[in-house]
């Protein structure tokens, strides 16, 4: 009972108060109108409260069923409160009110196009990474990455599915899984990642937890994710010969979960042609290149996935908030993510599967 006097609990249920006050005012007239209002409102404050706060398991297809009518509720409100807003702007800046309906119609139909745009992905994006005085030899390497799958309440084996197929179709050198592949335990999700055993190449597949991994239980799903043929780099790093050059791939794990130690995963001792960091969160970029390494991989941010966070993100995560951009000497790629956290939308960014090729800088 304590939790729900918690700090957390008491503002964010201040907050949804807030926000379903002012809806209720404009958009709903009468009491069953606001009754209707208040589902929403309700199954969003459940879920960080039961889930979060009183760390129930997602251990049942209802946890599941909740879980994902909340993340639609939050997708639709996000919507829903923008419109508003920009209805009170119209208002005040012309004589004309563009009405609840309009404003109730439109969130509405920017839910769907989201969710479309969601499950249409993930779509290839192709990037060339040019490397100062890379070996002659490792031009052209091919590395896909995939991350921020969060297979789950919202995203399932069909899915999965597509992205390794779609994976194995570009031929990839190695493939780079940088974490936050998994929103539930190993004995629900199981089934739904089996499909990346598929991976190719069989043997050059490698893994860094997430923060979600650590969320969901890091222990079984990193057991989990070796018995798929996975190599797991936990501020680690193994050597690899490709094309007759070697290569150095480490690894480091998430901030949620250890201390991150970019240092140990860069193999000074090495006399390696390239170095690649997997690295979840793109925050360790500087730890990164102070220790040596030529590239890092991250996911993380989703590039804030639907409007207006998609703005917001830049003022947490710049200057390696999605895409390239550099860090001192090393490049830093952000993937905008493979799949969605939380409501299966996407406004604003595409869920990517990237082809990282690299070429002499």
């Amino acid at each position: 009972m304590s939790r729900l006097f918690s700090r957390f609990v008491l503002v964010f249920t201040a907050i949804l108060a807030l926000v379903y006050a002012y809806l209720a005012w404009r958009l709903a007239p009468g009491a069953l109108a606001r009754l209707a209002l208040a589902a929403p409102f309700v199954l969003i404050w459940l879920v960080p409260v039961i889930y979060w706060v009183g760390e129930r398991e997602k251990s049942s297809a209802l946890d599941e069923l909740l879980h994902f009518t909340a993340y639609l509720s939050m997708g639709w409100l996000n919507f829903a409160l923008l419109l508003s807003l920009a209805r009170d702007a119209v208002q005040i800046a012309t004589p004309w009110d563009p009405g609840a309906p309009l404003v109730l119609g439109g969130s509405f139909v920017a839910l769907a196009v989201g969710i479309a745009a969601s499950l249409r992905g993930p779509h290839v994006r192709r990037v060339d990474v040019a490397i100062q005085d890379l070996d002659l030899s490792l031009e052209g390497l091919r590395i896909v990455q995939i991350t921020d799958l969060h297979v789950g309440p919202t995203l399932g084996r069909r899915y999965v599915r597509r992205v390794v197929r779609l994976a194995n179709q570009l031929s990839p050198d190695l493939v780079a899984l940088t974490g936050d592949l998994v929103d539930g335990p190993v004995a629900r999700l199981a089934r739904h990642v089996a499909p990346l055993a598929g991976l190719a190449p069989a043997g050059r597949v490698f893994f860094v937890p997430g923060n979600h991994e650590y969320y969901s239980g890091a222990g079984p799903w990193l057991a989990h994710f070796r018995s798929l043929g996975f190599r797991v780099l936990l501020n680690a790093h193994e050597t690899l010969t490709l094309r007759g050059a070697r290569i150095v791939v480490g690894g480091v794990v998430d901030p949620a979960g250890a201390e991150p130690r970019p240092d140990l995963a860069a193999a000074p001792q090495e006399a390696a042609a390239f170095r690649l960091l997997l690295a979840h969160n793109p925050k360790l970029a500087p730890r990164a290149e102070r220790a040596g390494f030529d590239l890092q991989l991250s996911g993380h941010t989703h590039a804030g996935q639907f409007f207006p966070w998609t703005l917001a993100v830049h003022l947490v995560h710049a200057p390696h908030v999605a895409g390239l951009s550099r860090s001192g000497r090393m490049q830093v790629y952000v993937s905008a993510g493979t799949g969605t956290w939380g409501p299966p939308v996407r406004f604003g960014s595409k869920p990517e599967l990237t082809l990282i090729r690299l070429v002499r800088g």
